[in-house]
């Protein structure tokens, strides 16, 4: 789990997003997103890069539990058990977005951004980033701090560096 408590500068992120978009056109790779807490945050930085068309084609929005299951095959059973802010849907998110999409890579985000919703168990700023790739899920959780659109920014920013290692690991 990583703790992020600064504001991320709009400059990184787009600088991140395009090193993304280059890496996914290298590989020939398709990517496609499936988000909630960011609402289309991270698929508006990507295509904010040009060429992004050759790699991403759809992302998902799904901010209801019902668009979680209905668009992406989140499971009924997952989200009652666990909650749509848990490791495990961020895992099922991946996993369903990739499909959905006939993508080869997947980046979900589902967490609580506030300022209300947080509880104890669960506070504001908790964030869980899921990147599937070859048959493999990568989940992190991650413990931002700030208002509302610097948690957001710093979700992007996180599932952008995941979605980046996760290509930079595919190329050894």
């Amino acid at each position: 789990m990583e703790e992020s408590l600064h504001p991320v500068p709009a400059s990184d992120v787009l600088e991140l997003a395009e090193a993304c978009v280059n890496l996914l056109r290298q590989q020939e790779l398709t990517v496609t997103t499936a988000e909630s807490c960011t609402g289309g945050l991270l698929s508006s930085h990507l295509v904010d890069v040009p060429g992004v068309s050759e790699v991403f084609q759809e992302g998902y929005i799904t901010y209801s539990n019902k668009a979680k299951r209905r668009l992406i095959n989140v499971s009924k059973a997952t989200l009652k058990k666990y909650g749509a802010v848990s490791r495990q849907t961020a895992r099922e998110m991946a996993i369903g977005a990739v499909f959905a999409a006939n993508a080869d890579i997947s980046v979900s985000v589902t967490g609580i951004a506030g300022p209300d919703g947080g509880s104890e168990e669960k506070p504001v700023g908790l964030v869980f980033i899921g990147c599937y790739m070859n048959d493999q899920v990568t989940v992190e959780e991650h413990r931002f701090s700030g208002k509302r659109a610097e948690i957001r920014m710093q979700a992007v920013y996180a599932a952008l560096r995941l979605l980046y290692a996760t290509l930079r690991e595919n190329l050894e």
